[in-house]
């Protein structure tokens, strides 16, 4: 069997890893594919060290961006109620339903900053009451807002 070589990722391979990572692939596999089009580097003592540097300064800004996401929780906890107005029927029955696109509006006219809609979690609403919403903030937080729903 053939011997393995180290090299470091330039860009993301499917078959593979991420962009920075130290793997072992075959060398003909090194030498004819991955090296020639600028997908990888040889394994140097510089590199590793390049390698280290990337991945603390990743924790760094992951640390930071989770930080962001919990003081953020804090604000939307801090705000309590957010408030969705819809046209209802007879016995508070809603015309269509409440969708997250609705609670991103809510949230970015209380707060001011920005959520993707599709990182909201909304029950089926169909009538006039209180909710629970999760707000998912960061792939480890996630925050739970109360909902009012009420008529024009």
């Amino acid at each position: 069997m053939a011997k393995r070589v180290q090299i470091v990722l330039k860009e993301d391979i499917l078959s593979l890893g991420k962009d920075g990572d130290l793997v072992e692939v075959a060398p003909g596999y090194a030498r004819n594919h991955l090296l020639p089009y600028g997908k990888a580097v040889p394994v140097t003592p510089a590199v590793l060290k390049q390698v280290e540097h990337r991945r603390a300064k990743q924790v760094e800004q992951e640390a930071a961006l989770k930080q962001a996401a919990l003081d953020f929780q804090t604000a939307l906890v801090t705000i309590g109620r957010f408030t969705v107005k819809k046209q209802t029927g007879e016995d508070d029955v809603l015309f269509g339903t409440v969708t997250n696109g609705d609670v991103a509006e809510v949230i970015q006219e209380a707060t001011k900053k920005e959520i993707d809609r599709r990182d909201i979690t909304v029950p089926e609403i169909h009538r006039t009451g209180s909710f629970k919403v999760q707000v998912k903030l960061h792939s480890q937080v996630t925050a739970e807002i109360n909902l009012e729903v009420t008529s024009y």
